[in-house]
């Protein structure tokens, strides 16, 4: 697979994960103006357009675990990137979204 094409399957992956992130979050806490803004700028997907990797990993994260990858299912993501609304660390968590075919823990994540 070319470089270009897993940096774009990586991107697609990232922006549907934000999308379910930032829809997450609008139902669990009250907005400020600003995040309204964001969030209805921001493409949304259904479970259903989710592939079956990150649907179970939903699934687990509503469960509390058990996570494949318990030293980084649950870890603090540091929103390094400013994509998210500024939250204190700790604020965000990050949890594995299984990639088929790879050994490792891969690159797809919900935040």
């Amino acid at each position: 697979m070319s470089f270009l094409r897993k940096g774009l399957i990586f991107f697609l992956t990232c922006l549907a994960c934000f999308t379910v992130t930032i829809t997450h979050h609008f139902y669990l806490s009250p907005v400020s103006a600003t995040e309204t803004t964001i969030i209805a700028q921001a493409p949304t997907v259904n479970l259903s357009q989710l592939p079956p990797e990150a649907r179970n990993t939903l699934k687990l994260i509503d469960q509390g675990g058990p996570f494949p990858y318990l030293e980084k299912d649950g870890s603090t993501f540091f929103n390094r990137e400013k994509l998210l609304p500024n939250k204190p660390n700790g604020y965000y968590r990050e949890y594995t979204i299984p990639t088929p075919g790879v050994s490792h823990r891969g690159a797809r994540r919900f935040v």
